[in-house]
């Protein structure tokens, strides 16, 4: 799955640690979540859309299967 949000955050000036502790998680998961390593639970997507005021889909992009 690819996401928007590195593209997101760096737009408002955040670091990856600001961002961990508005979500309430730690600088390496945003880390992992921004490179692809790790897809976010379904809560804590909600709570990264809503730090962003964006829906889960325009954050969320599902890569298609070859």
């Amino acid at each position: 799955m690819r996401s928007r949000v590195r593209e997101l955050r760096e737009s408002r000036g955040w670091s990856q640690s600001l961002l961990g502790e508005r979500l309430g998680v730690s600088r390496q998961t945003v880390n992992a979540i921004e490179t692809g390593k790790y897809d976010p639970s379904l809560p804590l997507a909600f709570r990264i859309a809503r730090t962003f005021g964006e829906t889960i889909e325009s954050i969320f992009i599902p890569e298609e299967a070859p």
